[in-house]
């Protein structure tokens, strides 16, 4: 295997670990936090989004590295490939740079930043309750943008790593 496949498997690999992390918050953990109520929705997601964001390990080795090794698979590949490859891999990385990672910077993790911010002992139940409107409904979009974005990405590598 030459530095072109390496890079193509590993982006591939890792978006699809990507694609599953937010799928799984899109048919597990969302629809699991949304039977609490308010203050519980908001406590659980504060500590599940702690986790990610005290930067774990391994989750930020497959997040960053999706993207790096895309982009090295897309620099390295606009050079070798040709036609429908190279078609294939430039949308892939369109896909999944603008469709994933870059609602992920300006609409999750913001939203997530405004959730962590909050004082939950301190609210009533009707500001908890208007936190969570204003939350959950949006994160959850976005989130299934991402889901269906990251998937599609992930299935265009598959192909044109097939196609190789």
């Amino acid at each position: 295997m030459d530095t072109f496949q390496i890079s193509l498997v590993s982006a591939a690999l890792l978006c699809s670990l990507v694609a599953g992390f937010v799928f799984a918050f899109a048919c597990v953990a969302m629809p699991g936090l949304g039977t609490l109520g308010a203050r519980e929705f908001l406590h659980s997601f504060q500590v599940i989004d702690r986790v990610i964001q005290n930067n774990q390990p391994l989750f930020v080795l497959v997040w960053a590295g999706s993207a790096v090794t895309l982009l090295l698979s897309a620099g390295i590949g606009f050079v070798r490939l040709t036609g429908p490859d190279r078609a294939l891999l430039l949308i892939a990385v369109v896909v999944y740079l603008f469709g994933v990672q870059v609602p992920t910077l300006t609409i999750n993790v913001p939203l997530n930043n405004q959730l962590q911010a909050l004082d939950l002992e301190a609210m009533s139940d009707d500001a908890l309750t208007e936190a969570r409107a204003s939350f959950e409904p949006r994160w959850n979009r976005w989130n299934q943008i991402r889901t269906i974005l990251a998937v599609l990405t992930s299935v265009l590598l598959i192909l044109l790593i097939l196609r190789l």
